[in-house]
């Protein structure tokens, strides 16, 4: 059932769920409900209803009428905003209160037993004629109360307090007498309405949704050279950006958050580095966490053996990688907010979301329905033909139009082109290595190896540079753009970092002259070697001290001077010294050689060395002996009468009889738990003072409002009232204020307390 669910259609969920509706009906029942008796509804009915029967969920009975298997029922709480049938609500009654409703109604039983009272009861409720006139008859107020429940969603029960007398809504009690409302003995809430009532009450014009036509997608024709030149170019843009990003977080590991994932600002910064927007940032992230590249390292994510291995694949390779692990991530990888609109981190490890599957997968079902050779005008139309082949699939709270970020992700990757599917997105659905690996090279070329430099200082590269070019151009120039081509720039600075690395002029020279497409320009000659000439002019070295005098000779003593070897002297000038040893010690060792140095302060004087006194800041008193010295422990004053000796059997025997239950001491104040309520969230909520939980507790227990400041898996920190508290450790259920709406709360997210 989980698995074959998802897959219906719209038509197919709307027919199951009036049929859940209805328990047991016929087709043409079941059809006039839905109002598809003729044309093409009836036609559309027809098909939604043997997908049904194909795949199991339905069939029909010995008597014509049709069932359904129990799973798929239960998968409405309240199918078509009705509830349980009248026979269902009936059956907790007993035989007198059965008799009492039918005297109200003036009905007459064939005879005087509870099958019998039931059966007539049934029987008068499921005509809705008699309904009718019977609610003709009601109070204003009764009458107003029934036409309300019949259009609304069957309430849940609220917060119950046990011992609380039910109170009555206005005209509830007359429509309870007559079995128009039902109360269930076994579950506490208000009165319920049958199903028969509410489809009598709605009227006999009234039917249930059915859609059975899917919305229009407009279309225009595409050669197919088109799709796939419009597919190579935003394939390769994707790979060169996914080759940027994780480059930048191989060099730079993105640091984690301390709730889990990459938080928005380390997002930006790789988006920054790596000149691409922040949907491409996490596409490839979560892509490439899928397919092994990357992995968390303590509070860091960072590349993996693989991603060295992948790095100098062909760019088709690499988008073959990361194609098969966007298509099975069990979640939409370019979701930056929540419902409340606040950003959401990347790379959380969110539990896996079957409806975000279905949702890739559906896309291109819709897509392939579209006539061959042709594509859809506006892919956002394409959101709206996925909403109703896949109507269980899970949307982003984001997204202005239907699953919109999931149709931009699919044409980033070049699997959907110009509205239609691209070769390697139709090789997606087959789960085939080879042949999208196959698909990927017929479509991209080869990495390029050769760039064009121009005499303004640039080098261009077409199409995905290789990884020897990539790790060169990186090294020397600063990137300044990216995607179907990639421009890089030299400056002093650029030049003078790969210096740094150890390159010489002549080699870095001969590097580019070897991946240029024809002869270097004379600027990037004349840059190159005029940052050469000026590289390394002034040096700087490292020393724990500096030692220096007047004389040469002396300073040439030293620096030879076999004892004072482990200081690790090194001339810089006649007159300088450095030592790689702290002063106090190089002080101490050359003393010890029989040298006379002395020790400098910071502005160049002399310092003058001070053996320090120290003193206590006052007198200590002396300890005071006892009087009696002879005392002994057994015999202290304050627990013991001297006069009389210690009984220990009849210690002993308390210790012994003591009670062994006793409740676990309050970690603050040494002092029982007041409750469980109290034990439990102290347990939970590390982040609560004491006070903090005992109040919460009492709010708990007492079913009081209260106010609490909460910090949401974000990061970010709201202060929200609650009621109707309900303890489930480690979470609470509450209804919140903030957001109108019942929500499920962390303990251990809970920061404070206060009232409401």
């Amino acid at each position: 059932m989980a698995l074959v669910l998802p897959r219906l259609a719209l038509p197919c969920l709307q027919v199951a769920e009036a049929l859940a509706a209805l328990t047991v009906t016929s087709p043409d029942e079941l059809a006039a409900l839905l109002g598809a008796t003729h044309g093409e509804l009836a036609r559309g009915f027809a098909a939604a209803l043997q997908t049904l029967i194909d795949r199991g969920l339905v069939w029909p009975d010995g008597t014509g009428r049709l069932r359904m298997t129990a799973p798929l029922r239960n998968a409405w709480g309240s199918p078509l905003g009705l509830d349980a049938p009248l026979g269902q609500l009936l059956a907790g009654l007993n035989s007198d209160e059965l008799a009492r409703t039918l005297a109200k109604l003036d009905v007459k039983p064939a005879a005087n037993r509870k099958e019998q009272r039931l059966a007539a009861l049934v029987e008068h409720h499921s005509d809705p004629d008699r309904v009718t006139a019977l609610v003709a008859t009601a109070p204003a107020s009764t009458r107003k109360l029934l036409d309300r429940l019949a259009r609304e969603a069957p309430e849940r029960p609220g917060f119950i307090m046990f011992g609380a007398p039910q109170a009555d809504r206005p005209g509830e009690p007359w429509a309870v007498e007559r079995g128009l409302l039902i109360r269930d003995r076994h579950r506490y809430g208000p009165a319920r309405m049958p199903a028969e009532v509410a489809l009598a009450l709605r009227g006999c014009d009234w039917r249930a949704p059915f859609t059975p036509v899917p919305p229009g997608v407009r279309s225009a024709p595409w050669a197919d050279s088109a799709v796939e030149r419009e597919a190579a170019a935003a394939s390769m843009a994707f790979v060169a950006h996914a080759v940027s990003v994780l480059g930048v977080c191989a060099a730079v590991p993105p640091a984690l958050l301390k709730s889990g994932g990459i938080g928005v600002r380390e997002l930006s910064r790789i988006g920054k580095a790596a000149q691409c927007d922040e949907l491409s940032v996490r596409l490839a992230l979560e892509a490439a966490s899928a397919a092994g590249l990357l992995a968390r390292d303590g509070d860091r994510v960072a590349a993996t053996a693989s991603y060295d291995t992948w790095a100098e694949q062909e760019p088709a390779d690499q988008l073959a990688v990361l194609l098969r692990a966007w298509w099975a991530l069990p979640l939409t990888p370019g979701g930056s907010r929540d419902e409340d609109g606040k950003s959401l981190p990347a790379l959380t490890g969110a539990p896996p979301c079957r409806g975000c599957l279905q949702a890739r997968h559906g896309l291109f079902t819709a897509a392939s329905q579209l006539p061959a050779g042709e594509g859809a005008v506006n892919s956002a139309e394409l959101g709206a033909l996925l909403r109703w082949l896949r109507p269980l699939a899970d949307e982003l709270p984001q997204d202005a139009t239907p699953f919109a970020t999931l149709v931009r992700e699919a044409e980033l990757l070049g699997a959907l082109a110009l509205g239609a599917v691209s070769p390697i997105g139709a090789a997606l659905p087959a789960d085939d290595a080879e042949a999208l690996t196959d698909a990927c090279r017929r479509l991209l070329p080869a990495a390029s190896g050769a760039a064009r430099f121009g005499s303004d200082l640039t080098a261009v590269v077409a199409g995905t540079p290789s990884a020897h070019l990539h790790a060169l151009l990186e090294s020397v120039a600063d990137r300044e753009t990216s995607g179907a081509a990639s421009a890089w720039r030299f400056s002093p600075g650029s030049v003078r970092r790969a210096l740094d690395a150890g390159l010489t002029p002549d080699a870095l020279t001969a590097d580019l002259a070897a991946v240029a497409v024809g002869p270097l320009p004379q600027p990037l000659l004349y840059l190159i070697h005029d940052t050469a000439r000026s590289h390394g002019r002034v040096r700087v070295v490292s020393a724990a001290c500096v030692i220096h005098g007047e004389e040469p000779a002396l300073l040439a003593e030293l620096a030879a001077h076999r004892k004072l070897a482990q200081l690790g002297l090194r001339q810089l000038a006649p007159t300088v010294l450095i030592s790689r040893t702290p002063a106090d010690k190089t002080l101490a060792a050359l003393r010890a050689a029989g040298y006379a140095p002395v020790a400098e302060k910071p502005d160049g004087s002399v310092r003058i060395e001070r053996t320090q006194r120290h003193r206590a800041a006052s007198p200590v008193p002396s300890p005071r002996l006892p009087r009696d010295t002879s005392r002994t422990p057994q015999t202290d004053a304050r627990t013991a009468d001297p006069g009389k000796a210690v009984d220990l059997p009849a210690i002993a025997a308390r210790l012994r009889n003591a009670p062994q239950d006793l409740a676990e001491p309050d970690p603050y104040d040494g002092r029982p738990y007041a409750g469980d309520t109290e034990e439990t969230i102290a347990g939970y909520g590390r982040n609560l003072s004491f006070t903090d939980v005992r109040q919460l507790a009492h709010a708990v227990d007492q079913g009081q409002s209260i106010t609490i400041e909460y910090v949401a898996t974000s990061g970010s920190t709201t202060v929200r009232t609650l009621s109707r508290l309900e303890l489930d450790a480690p979470y609470l259920h509450a209804w919140c204020h903030l957001r109108n709406d019942e929500r499920m709360f962390t303990i251990s997210r809970i920061h404070g307390v206060m009232p409401a």
